[in-house]
């Protein structure tokens, strides 16, 4: 598998930015190392140009006609190698070269189900959602159950003008698309990947456990609906004012605590708090969003159930950016051969290899989708982040965008980021 093509730039004309990207696409793919026959267009645009998104598309694709099928979606902000434009006019787009028999596009016009999947066997899938599309979370997991294995990755659009989507496949000729141009709004939207298709991916958190044993895993021992209402045994507003050491007799001080801690919560028998004391990837970070004075209660942003799992939590740009080198490192010890010769491991750790992939890596593409709360200064820099991913993958082609909420499995995250690489087979 050769790279994929990527490019991306920013510009206040988005016909200058496509311009530039256009470029940058062509330049590599006029060199041996990079795939010379894409057909897939992975397409992500800044909410800045979400108004001539259905231009953008069009021009593209009348630009690069060997690309018939195109997904993507818009953000607040867009990622690339090495750099992240973050409420800034700009676009980030990766062609994908893949066995036309190994992928689908869908759309709300163009479902998993249609006629176009018979005998399409979907193994996992990229997702583009609308936030505020009714019943997401059983709409992902009734699309995971549509894949053998169950994993899929991508995030919620986060234009503020809407949450628009790209979905377009065979040039425009899948059924039910009709006189549809490709973009789209509501709903979910993407790319299912049959099993030639092999990726890796992993999830990587943004918040920590509280410091100070408050942080400690608790039972969730009884709830009502969105409400815990007693963690081990005890009423769960008492457990959250004692352990943030407030009271409601000081209502601001109590309010501004409240307002900084999170709740991660986590199914039973699933990774939760680790022996480390940072979040398992299974843990699922929600807000609180009320207290119940009452029944003594704490209402959070999801459902729970008695015998759930939860911790206290807060942001932490020490922890997200100690858990984003945990997954690099877990990605390329997977993909890296076991068995190297000299010259290849001289290459790989040589400080060049940071700027040039290596075909040791295995990798011909990447798509990062990160939360919009991580982006910009919360790793320190501009850019911070997908520079951490770029000391450890090498200079790989790379493609994502910040999102209203991070897709990975069959769960929705908040505070995280998912990475995930496609490879050569073994």
């Amino acid at each position: 598998m050769k790279l994929f093509p990527s490019g991306h730039a920013t510009h206040p004309q988005w016909r200058m930015a496509a311009g530039l990207v256009l470029a940058q696409l062509r330049a590599q793919m006029a060199l041996p190392e990079y795939a010379q026959s894409p057909t897939l267009g992975l397409l992500y645009i800044t909410d800045h140009y979400g108004a001539d998104a259905q231009e953008i598309l069009d021009h593209l694709g009348a630009e690069l006609p060997e690309v018939t099928d195109w997904a993507g979606t818009v953000g607040i902000g867009v990622s690339a190698n090495n750099a992240e434009y973050f409420d800034e006019p700009a676009l980030s787009l990766m062609l994908c070269e893949l066995p036309s028999d190994q992928y689908r596009v869908f759309s709300g016009v163009a479902p998993l189900s249609s006629a176009e999947m018979a005998g399409f066997e979907a193994h996992t899938a990229l997702v583009h959602a609308d936030a505020e599309t009714h019943d997401l979370p059983e709409l992902l997991g009734d699309l995971a159950v549509r894949t053998d294995t169950g994993y899929l990755f991508g995030g919620l659009a986060s234009g503020r003008a809407g949450a628009l989507q790209f979905a377009i496949g065979g040039n425009g000729n899948i059924k039910g698309h009709g006189a549809a141009g490709g973009v789209f709004s509501g709903g979910l939207s993407g790319v299912v990947f049959g099993e030639g298709v092999r990726l890796v991916s992993r999830v990587t958190q943004g918040c920590q456990p509280l410091a100070g044993g408050a942080g400690r895993e608790r039972e969730i021992t009884e709830a009502d609906g969105n409400v815990l209402l007693t963690l081990d045994g005890e009423p769960a507003l008492d457990v959250l004012l004692a352990e943030l050491n407030v009271s409601l007799d000081e209502p601001q001080e109590a309010i501004d605590a409240v307002r900084a801690t999170l709740i991660g919560l986590v199914d039973a028998g699933n990774d939760g708090v680790r022996r480390t004391g940072d979040l398992g990837a299974d843990v699922l970070v929600r807000h609180i969003i009320g207290l119940d004075p009452t029944r003594r209660g704490i209402a959070i942003a999801d459902q729970a159930e008695a015998g759930m799992r939860m911790s206290f939590c807060r942001r932490s740009a020490q922890a997200a950016r100690a858990d984003l080198m945990r997954i690099c490192a877990e990605i390329r010890e997977e993909l890296e051969p076991e068995e190297q010769t000299l010259e290849t491991a001289t290459a790989i750790a040589a400080g060049e290899a940071e700027r040039a992939p290596h075909p040791a890596r295995r990798v011909a593409g990447a798509v990062y989708v990160s939360c919009s709360g991580r982006g910009g200064p919360h790793f320190g820099a501009p850019g911070a982040e997908l520079q951490i991913v770029r000391h450890a993958l090498g200079d790989v082609p790379l493609v994502g965008f910040f999102a209203a909420g991070e897709i990975a499995r069959h769960h929705l995250y908040g505070y995280t980021g998912v990475l995930t690489v496609f490879t050569a087979a073994d």
